[in-house]
């Protein structure tokens, strides 16, 4: 036994989800202990992944409702949301509670009600933003790789993903809020934010781990406004392309792929270029749902550290990322230098 079985349970909303269940089922392999509480709309199918993980129990979720349906008097350590809540109760519920909440379905136009919420209590919980590129794991992992550069001058993140890796209904949702609800993308060019307009800055062509060109086109998530803060870099994108299914190679399932270039010197004044890729063969809710499953882990103080305290985050202010890569290696995606 350790600390973990004696927190107050996890609760995941829209944890039976497609992302869901992978987060479940990451943070069941690394906090054994931890009780679990996996909310859904639909009881039946959180409870079988509750029977599944073990030390977890399904609640009904009613998102009209200020306590969320949930009996008088439930406690939690932590509430993680992965699916978009447009009415925030899921927020002031943490927020009432004191605990950890995690957003996760929030692009990098979705975030001002939030921070205003935030801001009207910002000593009540700590606040994650997990909009981010898989969780999370992208932006970590690109600014491992740019710790080897003294100054970062471009970031370009490219991934090609399965035509078929499309995820559940939460994602196709959210496909639909972007393309119906904001059409442009956010960049930073030549050290200035841009919502791209132009056919010229939303798409791009790269190259894939096996030199295949692609043409991606960039994607509005938190990853940009999260590494300009932090290296300042005066170019920064996200790409996206569709592989498929006949372009697979034999035997090859639905994998993705995620290719980081930075531009930059290092400390002697050296330019450089530093490209690695991230190879995984499962769908991309996998590494997700890794992604949140570490930010858990790591809010609740059970690694790296004494439990987050008040504050509004994203995932490089909470998880080390050198620490974040290896795990990643350790589930088996495959990082290396291009």
């Amino acid at each position: 036994m350790n600390n973990a079985s004696k927190l107050n349970p996890v609760l995941f909303i829209g944890g039976s989800g497609v992302v869901g269940r992978r987060a479940v089922k990451a943070l069941r392999d690394l906090q054994p202990h931890l009780p679990l509480r996996i909310g859904a709309r639909d009881v039946t199918k959180a409870s079988a992944l509750a029977r599944e993980v073990g030390n977890a129990d399904a609640v009904r979720i009613d998102l009209e409702r200020d306590d969320l349906g949930l009996p008088p008097g439930s406690t939690f350590s932590a509430i993680v949301v992965l699916l978009k809540d447009d009415s925030l109760r899921t927020m002031r519920y943490a927020q009432d509670q004191g605990v950890p909440y995690v957003s996760f379905s929030d692009f990098v136009f979705d975030i001002g009600p939030e921070v205003a919420l935030h801001v009207q209590r910002p000593t009540a919980a700590p606040t994650l933003f997990l909009g981010h590129f898989l969780g999370g794991t992208v932006a970590l992992a690109t600014l491992h790789f740019a710790r080897e550069l003294a100054k970062v001058h471009a970031i370009r993140i490219s991934a090609v993903f399965d035509e078929e890796d499309v995820g559940g209904p939460a994602a196709l949702g959210d496909m639909d809020r972007v393309a119906k609800g904001v059409p442009s993308p956010l960049i930073r060019k030549e050290g200035r934010f841009l919502w791209a307009t132009s056919e010229a800055d939303i798409t791009r062509t790269f190259l894939g781990v096996d030199g295949t060109q692609w043409q991606g086109r960039a994607y509005p998530l938190l990853d940009v406004a999260s590494l300009a803060a932090v290296t300042d870099a005066s170019d920064i994108r996200l790409d996206f392309a569709l592989r498929p299914a006949s372009r697979r190679a034999p035997g090859q399932g639905p994998g993705h792929e995620v290719i980081i270039e930075l531009e930059g010197v290092k400390a002697d004044g050296t330019p450089s270029l530093v490209r690695h890729a991230l190879v995984d063969s499962d769908v991309h809710s996998g590494l997700s749902g890794k992604g949140a499953a570490l930010a858990v882990e790591r809010l609740l103080g059970l690694t790296g550290g004494a439990p987050v305290k008040p504050g509004l985050y994203s995932p490089e202010g909470v998880l080390d990322a050198a620490y974040v890569v290896s795990r990643l290696q350790e589930w088996g995606t495959r990082i290396h230098r291009v």
